[in-house]
């Protein structure tokens, strides 16, 4: 069915780019606008001045919810993503254009679940201002209760390798690849020879996936540690302006991504962010929490993870930099430093 204006659909493909237009799109972009998108080899095309080209405004990953509200002859939907807060642009998510052969009806998926416009397709989230805390846990992708509650044969998964492939058979040849870290998939029955049949959008029957790259979707909210050891996994990746996958990535991006794997939804940018957590005094952060940036008189332009416990002034950090278009972990310089904001945690 194709999307309709008014309705929820979900990502059926590994990575979906989420675009400010469909006129904004520029020749290079054809890779990732395929109907079977190629975003490593989009990103690899890119020079480092279309790497940060304004055209992007996030990806969804494979299963992400979107409400379609306007849909083009031409094969353009401008959705909202309703996995991905943004508070400045909209109360449900991210508004922006995708291709709609990229888009599944949410029954495609498992066509026993519940109308799925009766969820909440994030999970436990964070969201509002720092000083009212994080919004209380909702109805997670297992129904009632934080993500990963249910039984342990159908407690929702997530992808734990910076790439994986989902096959037709156990032993049969890669049906869907670039799966990335972060993506939730859900159980369709018990694992055969190691591999685990999941249920994926715009299929009918299930795909497989290695046991090895899944693990469940925590119940408990993880120390915020186990979060930064997801994101140093990232290290050296590529910059890309509004990525959010383990073939590019940006500041916010990266943040998300790694509290995502936790099954932890923060907003998608990095204003926002500060905005959904609390605030601590500098020298009394610790590894996990972020360091916000913004230049005198503009918003917060730039998030970074804390990467180690200051000493004596001096502060370190893991974060996508748009300056070297990679992620790196490195001790705060003097220009990041006057532009600090302050410290906050999740």
């Amino acid at each position: 069915m194709a999307p309709q204006p008014g309705r929820r659909a979900v990502v059926r493909v590994p990575v979906a780019t989420l675009w400010t237009a469909p006129e904004a799109v520029r020749p290079i972009d054809c890779p990732a606008l395929a109907g079977s998108p190629d975003v490593a080899a989009w990103i690899a095309g890119m020079d480092r001045d279309q790497l940060v080209g304004d055209c992007v405004l996030t990806q969804l990953l494979l299963g992400e919810p979107v409400r379609v509200t306007e849909t083009r002859p031409d094969g353009w939907v401008r959705v909202v993503a309703l996995g991905q807060p943004a508070a400045k642009l909209g109360a449900d998510g991210y508004p922006g254009w995708l291709r709609a052969a990229h888009l599944a009806d949410p029954a495609d998926a498992d066509p026993s679940s519940p109308d799925p416009t009766d969820l909440d397709p994030a999970g436990p989230a964070l969201s509002g201002p720092a000083s009212a805390g994080p919004a209380p846990v909702g109805t997670g992708p297992a129904g009632p209760g934080p993500a990963g509650s249910g039984s342990a044969a159908d407690a929702p998964l997530t992808v734990d390798v910076a790439h994986t492939a989902l096959r037709a058979e156990p032993d049969g040849d890669a049906a869907l690849t670039g799966v990335v870290l972060g993506t939730r998939l859900t159980p369709a029955g018990p694992p055969v020879d190691g591999r685990r049949p999941v249920r994926v959008p715009g299929r009918a029957d299930p795909l497989w996936a290695a046991e090895d790259d899944l693990v469940p979707l925590p119940a408990e909210r993880p120390e915020a540690e186990k979060v930064l050891a997801v994101a140093e996994r990232l290290r050296d990746l590529v910059y890309v302006w509004g990525g959010m996958s383990t073939d590019g990535i940006d500041c916010s991006g990266l943040v998300h991504l790694a509290w995502r794997r936790y099954g932890i939804t923060l907003p998608r940018d990095a204003d926002d962010q500060a905005a959904a957590t609390s605030r601590v005094p500098l020298d009394a952060e610790r590894p996990g929490d972020l360091y916000f940036f913004a230049r005198p008189g503009r918003r917060i332009h730039h998030v970074g993870i804390v990467s180690a416990e200051p000493r004596g002034g001096r502060r370190r950090m893991l974060h996508a930099c748009y300056l070297t278009r990679r992620v790196v972990e490195e001790e705060l310089p003097a220009d990041r430093t006057a532009t600090l904001v302050g410290a906050y945690r999740v």
